[in-house]
């Protein structure tokens, strides 16, 4: 007789999430908080309660009640995509970059190879390319003025080693002009060089999907041996045809593995240049 209240206090929860999803679509964000309340008051411990009435905060900018919801439901389910991205989202908001980004980077790993029903990858690494290149924006430009005081130092030494030279020098001026200027060429090539994960330049074909060309986020190999990206060939193979779209063999969403070794190759890249992350 006892389960009885508990078994009607779970469908009526049930209910009331239906009722907030209903609000929700019809942007009456305040009424879906109030239904996604009652289902947390009956039932506490459901957490995509708790990621549906986050989401409402999102929606109102109330980025300190999106915080609360979403750890909350973290609590309850660590492996919870939404609760992790949003999380992120409101921790950039409140301008604490080192967490929010480690909140979109796990919330991108826990949403690599989920059902395509609920695939938010795109959207993360949106979020995240966007933290993530102002962050090297920052800091590349403290590393750019950091490089050029040493050089302007570096300069200056050899400036005055060659007024040296030149006043204790006997008949090789010559020679310690030519000598000043290698050094000056040596110098401008080291800098040249300690700068160069920093200057944009062309990202490695092998490390960006063949139809979008674009960095891979969630790659998967074929039995062909190309990998693509995995929301661009499922897409191809439900709206083309299922078939490899190189080699057009047939092709079937269960044959696609993800590629761990370009997850791997992507991901060191970036840690190194970070103006990739830029989306034009």
């Amino acid at each position: 007789m006892a389960r009885a209240p508990v078994f009607t206090a779970a469908k009526q929860a049930e209910q009331l999430r239906e009722d907030g999803n209903f609000f929700f679509t019809k942007n009456r964000f305040s009424a879906a908080i109030d239904a996604y309340t009652e289902a947390i008051t009956l039932c506490p411990n459901v957490p995509i309660y708790w990621t549906n009435r986050a989401l409402c905060h999102r929606k109102r900018n109330d980025w300190t009640k999106v915080e609360e919801d979403c750890k909350k439901a973290i609590e309850l389910d660590n492996h919870s995509v939404k609760a992790h991205y949003m999380l992120g989202l409101a921790l950039l908001q409140k301008q604490d970059y080192k967490e929010g980004v480690k909140e979109l980077e796990k919330a991108l790993d826990l949403g690599r190879g989920m059902n395509p029903k609920g695939y938010m990858v795109e959207e993360i690494w949106q979020e995240l390319a966007k933290a993530k290149y102002l962050e090297w924006e920052h800091e590349s430009s403290q590393r750019s003025w950091d490089l050029q005081t040493l050089k302007m130092a570096c300069e200056e030494a050899l400036k005055e080693k060659h007024a040296i030279d030149y006043s204790n020098a006997e008949g090789t001026i010559n020679e310690s002009a030519v000598a000043h200027a290698k050094q000056l060429e040596a110098l401008e090539q080291v800098f040249e060089k300690a700068a160069e994960d920093d200057t944009p330049s062309e990202v490695p074909d092998h490390l960006c999907c063949k139809i979008t060309l674009d960095l891979f986020r969630d790659p998967v190999i074929a039995p062909s041996g190309f990998t693509y990206e995995r929301s661009v060939i499922l897409d191809h193979l439900q709206k083309v045809g299922k078939f490899d779209p190189i080699t057009h063999e047939p092709l079937r969403p269960s044959q696609l593995v993800s590629n761990f070794a370009i997850k791997e190759a992507v991901r060191a890249y970036l840690e190194k240049h970070g103006w990739a992350y830029r989306l034009d």
